[in-house]
């Protein structure tokens, strides 16, 4: 069923080149690669299919605050890993990104984003 479903989109996209369709456009043919892996909806951004509004965060701690923000963002990719697997787990992948941090005593960030992966 899934080499149809997929032979199915190739030739969709194939006949909107033919006819001259905007859905060749490069977003559009990543939102046709999207196809969610997971039980979240996805859609196409930026040549990646990322979570449409399905958020995760991570927290660290550290001497300064760059190592706080890696140790957040390494606990964000941990948890997005655990969860979703390889191909979700890139902080530089993900879209919607925010950073906080706080010192005193030492630093702390919380880092949170929308997963994503490339498209296709």
């Amino acid at each position: 069923m899934r080499i149809q479903l997929s032979l199915l989109s190739v030739s969709a996209l194939a006949a909107f080149a033919l006819i001259g369709s905007p859905a060749v456009l490069p977003g559009s043919q990543a939102q046709a690669a999207c196809h969610a892996q997971t039980f979240h909806d996805e859609r196409a951004e930026g040549g990646a299919c990322c979570f449409s509004d399905h958020f995760h965060s991570g927290s660290g701690t550290g001497g300064s605050r760059a190592q706080a923000t890696v140790s957040a963002v390494r606990a964000w990719e941990d948890f997005v890993y655990f969860e979703y697997g390889a191909s979700y787990d890139r902080w530089t992948m993900a879209h919607s990104k925010s950073v906080s941090c706080a010192n005193g005593p030492g630093w702390s960030c919380t880092v949170e984003a929308r997963a994503c992966h490339r498209a296709g």
